[in-house]
């Protein structure tokens, strides 16, 4: 097992060019005290030698040197054969002895997790593009999990992304992180630093893939330096993801009260404030987390490094006009025409500059990030993985804008401040003067 796979808890598993940035951070955490989930780091040599053993080594190659249909013919049949053919033996044997170790207490559930090599860097977060799998329960559906996570390496949108950085697909490879499932009462994200010098939560019922998805309006919880509460903020928590035993994932409305009520009282937010400072101490940088809150605490899940926006002051003559408010990714101020999206298959609608104005800010319109000059969106929050994505390309965005794609006239002049997460508008026949052209600032 060890040739191939470690727990979290040995100095070994922070080696990224192993056992990818992901793997390594919490890895990282949790050589420092803090709260991390056991679990095991599947080496990239685990992906390497399955690729090896189905023969797909020039396939693989072929996916960037070949040209048009070729290339995607190529990247299909990567996809297709990591997804479907068995797990190669000398493989398998110890990815099942480690997953049986996880499993062993009784009612755990599993997740599976990516950890590319690629993501989870500066500058290329790879935010929602590969794959992560909650709730499992028998050996069959682990496989088929660990199958998705490497096969996920070759999909169209991470293809997408990777071209966006110069990066071959064939030159890289997926590990995978093994562990068991936090039930939690309430999750998110956080950042450890904002364009205001402060620090910022975002907390939901159950799950936290409802606000990675930017699915629901978190709470915003704001914190100074110092872990001192400032503000919290509640959100729009209509729904919520928990996971039941043997079935997955299941989605619930929440109770009218419990919805209006902060996921997190004073107490905690402060805690996981400190819990926030102190995983930047530990990486060494500005850090974006996400977190789960179960009946034991907090939980670490996630450490990335953060991009952090500069504060930009408006024209005066943006002042005049009407304004919502919402949650700022964090960077950039743009204006551009307004495009109101209702449904994923008017995407075809949105042009270079435009500022897209939709409902979920999901992490399926990334590929439309870097034609657009911002995006407003009726859901979501700081920590969504929309909002990471735009922080590093440094286009404005502003989520939870409460009825967005209705107030905002499709057509209409927009500025978006996605770093006060203000956004106004102005209609076409007044937005004539210089000044207002199209485009990104900051």
């Amino acid at each position: 097992m060890m040739d191939l796979i470690v727990p979290l808890s040995v100095q070994e598993a922070a080696d990224a060019g192993r056992f990818g940035p992901k793997a390594a951070n919490l890895a990282a955490l949790c050589h420092a005290g803090l709260p991390v989930p056991p679990g095991f780091c599947v080496d990239a040599e685990a992906y390497r030698r399955q690729v090896a053993a189905l023969g797909l080594q020039e396939t693989a190659r072929g996916a960037f040197t070949a040209q048009g249909p070729a290339a995607r013919h190529h990247a299909l049949d990567m996809k297709l054969a990591l997804l479907d053919q068995p797990i190669a033996p000398a493989v398998l044997a110890p990815l099942l002895a480690a997953w049986r170790t996880v499993m062993a207490p009784p009612d755990t559930l599993g997740v599976v997790r990516s950890s590319a090599l690629v993501e989870d860097r500066f500058g290329s977060s790879f935010a929602g593009q590969f794959e992560s799998y909650l709730g499992l329960d028998g050996e069959a559906d682990f496989q088929t999990a660990v199958r998705a996570c490497w096969a996920a390496l070759w999909s169209t949108r991470a293809l997408r992304y990777m071209a966006t950085h110069d990066l071959d697909p064939a030159d890289t490879a997926m590990a995978v992180l093994l562990q068991p499932l936090v039930r939690a009462v309430a999750a998110g994200g956080g950042l450890s630093r904002t364009a205001d010098g402060e620090m910022l939560v975002n907390a939901a019922w159950g799950l936290g893939s409802t606000v990675a998805q930017g699915e629901v309006t978190p709470d915003r919880i704001v914190f100074s330096r110092a872990g001192e509460v400032l503000a919290i903020d509640v959100g729009r928590n209509e729904h919520r993801q928990d996971c039941v035993h043997g079935h997955g994932a299941a989605g619930r409305t929440m109770p009218g009260a419990l919805a209006g009520e902060p996921c997190l009282n004073e107490a905690q937010a402060a805690e996981l404030g400190r819990l926030l400072r102190q995983t930047e101490n530990v990486i060494g940088m500005p850090v974006e987390i996400e977190w789960a809150l179960d009946d034991a605490g907090f939980k670490l899940l996630q450490a990335r490094p953060l991009q952090v926006g500069a504060t930009v002051v408006p024209d005066d003559v943006w002042l005049k006009h009407p304004q919502l408010h919402g949650n700022p990714a964090g960077i950039g101020w743009g204006t551009g025409r307004a495009c109101v999206v209702t449904c994923e298959c008017e995407l075809t609608r949105v042009g270079p500059g435009d500022v897209l104005v939709t409902k979920i800010a999901s992490p399926a319109l990334s590929h439309v990030l870097p034609l657009v000059g911002g995006v407003v969106a009726e859901l979501g929050g700081s920590t969504s993985h929309l909002a990471s994505l735009a922080r590093e390309r440094g286009i404005p965005m502003v989520l939870g804008v409460f009825d967005a794609t209705r107030r905002i006239p499709d057509g209409a002049m927009v500025a978006v401040d996605g770093v006060a997460g203000v956004v106004r508008w102005m209609h076409r026949s007044e937005s004539s003067f210089a000044g207002l052209q199209a485009g990104n600032v900051g």
